[in-house]
């Protein structure tokens, strides 16, 4: 559905109960949720691993310093136990570098192909992205929002998130229950409600 379209209908169902909200998804909007899918999925799921936790120029240089250890290789190829120590080197966490090199054995051995993720349902997509050493449901919901460009996702393990739509509707009220009421765009809502307090999720890449 358009954006606009997406935007109206998240007005209509905050304006009867959430006139905090309705006045701060009118002044945002509309919105666009931009797609991320520029790279086969398992090297954007490997990049965004990397870029976790950081800043985004931090993420830039550490990224950069990875395709450079590969030396034109396959970075899939180049992500193996043989060269732990050498993403070590770039600036990568002990326990970043297990979980990419575990996507790329993933990848090798049962398959993350892109089409074959695009067409399993999110439920089943994400217990496959889970199931991922390091792979944690948060990262799972980037994916599906971003990558998957899935628009009724409701990330209720970010803070940001989470945290904005409670001030925006009630923190007496569970976000799980309030992002109901915007099915089938719970997707879009979260992505606006990063946009209010300017909180982009960290690690999806750019």
């Amino acid at each position: 559905m358009p954006h606009r379209a997406v935007h109206d209908r998240l007005l209509s169902a905050a304006e009867p109960l959430f006139p905090a909200l309705h006045a701060a998804l009118g002044k945002l909007g509309p919105l666009d949720l931009p797609r991320r899918d520029d790279l086969p999925f398992p090297a954007y799921l490997c990049r965004a691993i990397a870029g976790q936790q950081i800043s985004v120029k931090a993420a830039q240089s550490i990224w950069a310093r990875v395709e450079a250890s590969a030396e034109g290789a396959d970075l899939l190829d180049h992500f193996c136990p043989d060269n732990a120590d050498t993403l070590r080197g770039c600036g990568l966490s002990g326990a970043k570098t297990r979980t990419i090199i575990t996507i790329a054995e993933t990848h090798r051995t049962v398959g993350l192909d892109t089409d074959a993720l695009r067409a399993l349902p999110i439920d089943q997509r994400t217990d496959r992205l889970t199931e991922i050493w390091g792979v944690g449901q948060w990262t799972a919901d980037m994916m599906n929002i971003f990558y998957f460009g899935e628009d009724d996702v409701w990330p209720d393990g970010d803070v940001a998130a989470r945290k904005t739509l409670e001030r925006l509707t009630s923190k007496r009220r569970k976000t799980v229950r309030t992002a109901a009421l915007f099915k089938p765009y719970r997707s879009w809502l979260a992505y606006y409600m990063w946009a209010h307090v300017d909180a982009p999720p960290d690690g999806t890449p750019t």
